[in-house]
């Protein structure tokens, strides 16, 4: 069936072709938009203004020597109406456009006699003729997999998903334009690195056929290469891009997603989660209009007052154990009594503790921020001046889950290596995601970077604002090859 159609329009095109028509030209009479011809619509159609608009025809009727045409561009629909009196290829177009097609039509507005406004067109052209008629049921269409795998139509057709592109872009814009505004410089950083840095993750690996090396795909939005621009003396940097993780997907996790991280000298993590407040609500306002969301069973209001959430207290609130004075059998026992899944390679205290908050803070709602996290788990952060064991972190709370992450950073060579090393021992424990001792950094650090706060959030907010999935959230997510 599907065949027999697309044969029918080749036959169309072959049509146009023998008429002397480029079935895509490459460019075509276009003077406006139809949502600037529908706004000036009372004057242009007074003066009988001449004007082309372009789109898609979403709907063809013919009647007699009449053809009216549904055509819609990424500002609107117009209906075009042409004759064969006025228009003396009329023969041809009628029997060869189809909905689905691009045309351009020229002419000028008018209301028909129902009073829709319309453009009466005294030419056509044929911008792109389709080989494939679009879906009849789109509206209806239910399989996951196959809307993101042809996210083309899926924007055409649902509105909803167009616009949570468009506003993904305010989003990203607003971030943007909000550190700008303050003095930060943006920068590029290296994609390709020869030591994966600045997180704890697994990372894609690649070999550069060049240098005859393997490589890594970063796993953190630059974080090692911002904090060398604050040895070079810059004060205020962040990087906007793609960052890579290969490790599990759901809801929250992808492995190819953007990534913003800044850093800022002379500033700790006091400052720090001011500024992300205010970042936060200025790009929900830029990208939504609201502060006030529905993320899952949560009603978050982030013009609130943030809250702060003790790590150590979340913890014990929820699952009874001391962290700073616990057992790894202890904690073992208790993710086995609440049926939290692990990965049971290379498990050790640092794993222990981290899958005891994920568990906690699935109860949190927010706005807030989760202070007084481990030095185990916070290898790059500045500990706490007044308990060694903690650190100058903080990580954004909404909706039960962590949308962003800063700390103070560790500017001490020696306490650097120090960690480091002990994240060597995790890695050859089996933690294959335990930070590599990177050399140059440290020796970077010798060299001395001023006090700094460092902050990253990836487009998981973005996805939480929408109240949807990571990968719903993505433009063309990646899937699995059709076999």
């Amino acid at each position: 069936m599907l065949d027999d159609l697309i044969n029918e329009r080749l036959k169309k095109r072959s049509e146009l072709q023998e008429a002397g028509k480029d079935p895509y030209p490459a460019l075509v009479p276009r003077t406006t938009t139809i949502a600037d011809a529908l706004g000036h619509f009372f004057s242009w159609s007074l003066f009988r203004k001449s004007v082309s608009i372009a789109g898609r025809v979403m709907g063809k009727r013919a009647q007699g020597g009449v053809m009216f045409l549904d055509v819609q561009d990424a500002s609107g629909k117009l209906q075009v109406v042409t004759n064969k009196k006025e228009f003396a290829e009329f023969a041809l177009f009628k029997n060869t456009v189809d909905i689905g097609d691009f045309i351009s039509a020229t002419g000028t507005l008018f209301k028909t006699k129902k009073g829709e406004r319309s453009i009466k067109a005294r030419s056509l052209t044929m911008a792109a003729k389709s080989l494939r008629p679009l879906p009849a049921s789109w509206y209806g269409f239910h399989d996951e997999e196959e809307r993101l795998r042809k996210r083309y139509l899926d924007i055409l057709f649902n509105p909803e998903v167009k616009d949570m592109v468009e506003k993904k872009a305010r989003f990203w814009n607003a971030v943007r334009s909000f550190l700008i505004e303050r003095g930060f410089l943006e920068v590029e950083t290296p994609v390709l690195e020869t030591l994966p840095g600045g997180a704890d993750a697994r990372p894609f690996v690649t070999h550069h056929n060049a240098l005859d090396i393997d490589v890594y795909l970063r796993i953190s939005m630059g974080e090692l290469w911002q904090k060398k621009l604050m040895v070079a003396g810059f004060e205020k940097t962040f990087e906007i891009g793609r960052q890579f993780r290969n490790e599990g997907m759901d809801a929250e996790h992808l492995q190819d997603y953007t990534q913003m991280e800044f850093y800022w000298a002379y500033a700790d993590y006091e400052k720090g989660m001011r500024l992300v407040e205010d970042l936060f609500k200025y790009t929900a306002r830029a990208a939504f209009g609201t502060l006030t969301f529905t993320i899952g069973e949560f009603a978050v209001d982030l013009g609130k007052p943030w809250e702060r959430y003790d790590y150590r207290e979340t913890v014990k609130k929820y699952t009874g154990i001391d962290i700073l004075s616990t057992t790894l059998d202890e904690m073992r026992a208790k993710l086995n009594e609440l049926k939290v899944p692990y990965d049971t390679k290379g498990f050790n205290a640092t794993r222990a503790i981290d899958n005891l908050w994920k568990y906690c803070r699935k109860h949190i709602a927010g706005p807030g921020f989760l202070v007084g996290v481990p030095v185990d788990v916070s290898p790059l952060a500045k500990k706490d001046v007044n308990n060694p064991g903690l650190t100058q972190r903080f990580q954004v709370i909404i909706a039960g889950s962590e949308l962003g992450n800063g700390y103070s950073e560790l500017n001490d060579p020696v306490d650097q290596e120090e960690r480091f090393n002990q994240q060597m021992k995790l890695r050859e424990a089996g933690d294959e995601e335990a930070q590599r001792k990177d050399e140059d950094f440290v020796e970077a650090l010798q060299y001395g970077m001023p006090p700094t706060c460092g902050f990253g959030m990836s487009e998981r907010v973005f996805s939480f604002l929408m109240n949807k999935t990571a990968r719903e959230c993505q433009i063309f997510p990646l899937m699995r090859p059709k076999e």
